[in-house]
């Protein structure tokens, strides 16, 4: 029996020490699909129009990487050389925010990013948000990783609906709008994760799982990591954002989304300029 105790409690100490020393580092490229895209502005030739959306494309074309352990991670777009700017008669488009680093703590169930409205920085600090995983009972091969399916699956709002219908009455009385919005619909979140490596993480904000997703699906934009370091000899070090006003999710959106009205023209569209 004592033999028995002595083993017991050799094996919970090296397995707390394997878990309190456990880090790696996911590498994960995100894209996003243009399909259900449209832009509908008469101005715009059709060599123009199409040169934008593939610039669109080029823009939501990223990379990321996500260093964790047991207990934190953060992820943050790759650093990459500044591409050349386009000539005088092309076509570029850009979004701000791809500086921005999600910071995830897991023993005290709260997140902080860092977050810019038109150069002015917030730093946002909230609690982790809940996820309501099904698990479909799917399995796949991603790489050598042995991975399963699980969903979230996020119904139509009444907001969603009002603006939706907002838009069907501007569009019946003449008035245009930049781009064409869809008609929203049922929306899955789609994640593939692998219990091979224990840690409840994720792309972004995603956890939850018993294992780190490897694939999400988010609408038109797929997360696939790519490569995987489990233990580096260098110790990781991960620092969570600290820079901007604080402030909660909530306050946060209520700021962006006034902003945004106030930027809308007589008709309720947001203008974008051309140059």
């Amino acid at each position: 029996m004592k033999t028995l105790f002595f083993t017991t409690a050799f094996l919970c100490l090296t397995l707390g020490s394997f878990a309190q020393n456990f880090q790696g580092i996911a590498y994960y490229s995100s894209q996003t699909s243009m399909k259900n895209f449209n832009i509908t502005n008469d101005d715009m030739t059709p060599d123009v129009k199409e040169k934008m959306m593939e610039s669109m494309k080029k823009a939501f074309e990223k990379s990321y990487i996500l260093s964790f352990n047991t207990v934190e991670s953060i992820y943050e777009e790759e650093e990459k050389l500044a591409a050349p700017k386009p000539s005088s008669n092309g076509v570029s488009v850009s979004f701000s925010g791809g500086d921005s680093k999600y910071y995830k703590n897991f023993k005290t169930k709260h997140y902080i990013t860092d977050l810019d409205i038109f150069g002015k920085e917030f730093l946002v600090v909230d609690s982790l948000p809940k996820f309501n995983w099904v698990m479909t009972g799917d399995e796949k091969k991603i790489g050598n990783y042995t991975c399963n399916k699980a969903q979230i699956i996020i119904p139509v709002t009444e907001e969603d609906l009002k603006e939706y219908e907002e838009y069907k009455k501007k569009a019946e009385s003449g008035k245009t709008s930049f781009f064409t919005p869809s008609e929203p619909k049922e929306k899955i979140i789609e994640a593939w994760y692998t219990m091979e490596i224990p840690v409840s993480n994720g792309p972004d904000k995603y956890w939850g799982l018993p294992g780190l997703i490897l694939e999400l699906h988010e609408g038109e934009t797929t997360f696939l990591c790519s490569k995987i370091v489990l233990n580096p000899k260098e110790k990781i070090e991960i620092k969570a954002p600290k820079n901007g006003k604080k402030v909660t999710q909530k306050e946060f959106d209520d700021i962006q989304e006034k902003k945004l009205n106030s930027m809308k023209n007589e008709d309720g569209v947001i203008e974008i300029k051309m140059q």
